[in-house]
């Protein structure tokens, strides 16, 4: 059946590859710079036993500016730019699998349901050990930790931020093995696979209906922009329980989800679920906008050359 959306999706063929990843990394960057802090708020916020230090968002980023600086906002982010590689694989999964599904099914919520599932298992694979590591840093608060590890301050002196990164590596592999750096596996594919899956069906559902809505020279980066963060909010709410689990698995070396499910009930109700939610979607709405915009302009000027005369926007 033919897809009667008429806002065009620009398709894996159409791309000049080599314009493709060098924006794209650009990109990825800048949106990561601008919403790390309130990545680390939200695993602050999940990992923490009811609100035995922060309130909720607002106040976990008052509290962390006023004791830790802008540098405590910023804990492991070095580290956690290395998930730039997973970025360009998850992309590259995602494009290359809807080509794929669409030999066999043409329609745009399955080929967006399998691709984003696809994706994510292939980003996460190379995702988890760096955010093992980067979730503990980011559990560094001035002169403790929240997590299992802590930086050690040799001879009175504090590490460099790659000096604190070799010390957190170094005792995950003596307290775990090589098994630690995958702590939380299956708890991130449980998380990010739905997540990723429902995103991108529910991403194009939002944008088809916002275009059957408003006139038709209402231009479609606008509504992309606003189907973004409306997909972002829907997919952070439905996987946020397994997300809280997932921080706690990782960051307090659990090695059971169920029973972590389980204790996080028992000590924190229902609400517990929701743990971070807040600062998810708060973190996921301009980040989402500016991935949506981005990530739709980088393929309209990545578009082989040839073809840019015939998309009209």
């Amino acid at each position: 059946m033919e897809d009667k959306r008429n806002i065009p999706i620009i398709e894996w063929e159409h791309l000049d590859k080599r314009k493709f990843y060098v924006f794209g990394i650009c990109m990825t960057m800048m949106i990561r710079v601008s919403v790390y802090p309130f990545t680390l708020i939200r695993t602050r916020l999940q990992v923490q036993k009811g609100k035995s230090l922060y309130n909720g968002t607002f106040d976990a980023f008052v509290k962390i500016l006023r004791t830790e600086g802008t540098a405590g906002l910023y804990r492991g982010f070095l580290v956690n730019t290395f998930t730039l590689i997973s970025g360009q694989c998850y992309v590259t999964t995602y494009e290359l699998t809807r080509k794929y599904v669409s030999r066999y099914n043409n329609n745009n919520a399955v080929k967006s349901l399998v691709a984003g599932g696809s994706a994510s298992l292939v980003a996460q694979s190379i995702t988890v050990p760096i955010d093992v590591v980067s979730q503990h840093l980011m559990m560094q608060r001035k002169g403790e930790s929240m997590g299992r590890f802590k930086v050690q301050n040799h001879d009175g002196k504090r590490l460099l931020v790659f000096g604190q990164t070799k010390d957190i590596i170094v005792q995950i592999f003596k307290a775990d093995g090589f098994r630690g750096f995958y702590r939380g596996y299956v708890a991130s594919l449980l998380t990010y696979i739905p997540n990723s899956a429902v995103w991108w069906p529910f991403y194009h559902f939002y944008a088809e209906q916002l275009s059957s809505l408003t006139p038709k020279d209402c231009p479609h980066l606008l509504l992309q922009a606003i189907s973004g963060p409306l997909a972002a909010a829907t997919a952070s709410t439905l996987t946020n329980p397994m997300d809280v689990v997932r921080a706690r698995v990782q960051v307090e070396g659990k090695s059971s989800i169920i029973l972590t499910f389980k204790q996080l009930i028992a000590e924190e109700g229902p609400w517990g679920l929701t743990k971070g939610l807040s600062a998810r979607i708060i973190s996921a709405t301009p980040s989402t906008i500016v991935i949506v915009v981005g990530y739709e302009t980088l393929k309209k000027l990545s578009l082989r050359p040839e073809l840019v005369d015939s998309r009209h926007w």
